[in-house]
């Protein structure tokens, strides 16, 4: 018996939009519900359980950034935010209230289903790990449970953000620039996205209560791009 598509929640207080979304989706194989307000959609996602959400952000009363934010206090989902404005500042608003991506109004049928795709497929397992967990100083990343903790303590990460980490984890000690991170971690389609890697490791720093200015965990080479260190910066 086949396996059955993914659901997916679709938000959108334009009706064309949403029934444009819905029928893109649709003709892809995902199965879909749909909300016109960001209220709805929270009863929506408690009943149905999506594996994914698209989220508009420009929406009467609650917006699509505090649903987001909603959202993140109690499930890991994607979430993929949809908008209308193509700054970057709009973007990394987004990704910082716990987005996995967005996409930007207009857009074609073959985009939209490449997000969806992308960060459905970003869910699912990796290569075998080169070894069972990763330890820097207080923090551990254990492949094989998915888990990470920080002195003990497990860390609520999204599953992009768990994916990116994993990803310098089983790099440790060794620089990958921002392209190289950008094409494991999103796809190839991603390259030069530097927005989207930014904001998450942003945001796993202030999980790991890091300062921005003198990372201990995911460290900075200018110019070069990113690193987990064997051991923390002191």
């Amino acid at each position: 018996m086949p396996s059955r598509k993914p659901l997916v929640l679709v938000v959108d207080d334009d009706v064309r939009m949403l029934r444009m979304m819905r029928r893109i989706l649709e003709l892809e194989g995902y199965r879909i519900i749909t909300a016109d307000n960001a209220e709805a959609a929270l009863e929506v996602f408690d009943h149905e359980s999506p594996s994914l959400v698209l989220l508009d952000v420009m929406m009467p009363g609650m917006d699509g950034y505090a649903a987001c934010q909603r959202i993140r206090e109690f499930s890991q989902v994607p979430i993929i935010i949809v908008t209308a404005r193509s700054i970057d500042e709009e973007k990394v608003r987004g990704l910082d209230s716990g987005a996995d991506d967005y996409v930007t109004k207009p857009f074609s049928a073959s985009e939209l289903s490449a997000r969806v795709r992308a960060v459905l497929r970003r869910v699912t397992a990796w290569d075998e790990p080169p070894e069972p967990s990763v330890k820097c100083g207080d923090l551990v990343v254990d492949f094989g449970r998915q888990r990470v903790t920080l002195g003990g303590r497990d860390l609520k990460l999204t599953a992009t953000e768990y994916r990116l980490l994993s990803y310098l984890a089983r790099n440790v000690d060794r620089v990958l620039t921002p392209d190289q991170i950008l094409e494991k971690v999103w796809g190839e389609r991603y390259v030069g996205e530097t927005n989207l890697l930014q904001a998450n490791i942003a945001r796993l720093r202030k999980k790991f209560g890091d300062s921005a200015r003198n990372p201990r965990y995911i460290l900075t080479r200018s110019g070069i791009g990113y690193m987990m260190p064997r051991k923390p910066r002191p």
